[in-house]
């Protein structure tokens, strides 16, 4: 008769092994200034995946600079001078490129959205968010606690 193995293996927890995802994810990231990745989860299973940086068909900033950069651009500010999509947004729209409603999911970033991907979470249905890293973006977060969108962060 076969013995049981009794050995307890080492896995991640979920989060862990998300948000593990996400930060693979952010290495296609074509950004000079921050690397990002999302990963959009729902019942443990992914829906869609993104990093920043330009749009597709569009040079990447590597071949043409950073405008920020140039214009000394604080980071959490003037998002529209940018020549790049945040990691979030390139998720809602691969999943909306699909068909997939993210309605009831979780987002797995490596660094806290901004208040342009936080209303865009919120009108989504997104009910959390697990996240690595912190951004200087207060009002993200106040729009965020009053629609009722959890936050952890996981250090």
């Amino acid at each position: 008769m076969a013995k049981k193995r009794t050995t307890k293996l080492d896995r991640p927890s979920w989060n862990d092994y998300f948000l593990s995802i996400a930060g693979l994810v952010s290495t296609r990231s074509t950004c000079l200034r921050r690397r990002v990745g999302a990963v959009l989860v729902r019942d443990k299973k992914i829906l869609a995946t993104g990093y920043n940086g330009a749009p597709s068909k569009v040079r990447h900033c590597s071949q043409t600079g950073c405008i920020r950069i140039k214009l000394n651009i604080p980071s959490g500010q003037r998002h529209e001078l940018c020549r790049g999509l945040h990691a979030e947004q390139n998720a809602f729209l691969q999943a909306a490129l699909h068909g997939t409603s993210l309605k009831g999911s979780s987002l797995y970033c490596t660094t806290q959205p901004c208040i342009i991907c936080a209303k865009m979470i919120i009108n989504a249905g997104i009910t959390d968010i697990v996240i690595k890293g912190d951004y200087p973006d207060k009002l993200s977060k106040e729009l965020l606690k009053e629609a009722g969108v959890k936050v952890m962060v996981v250090k």
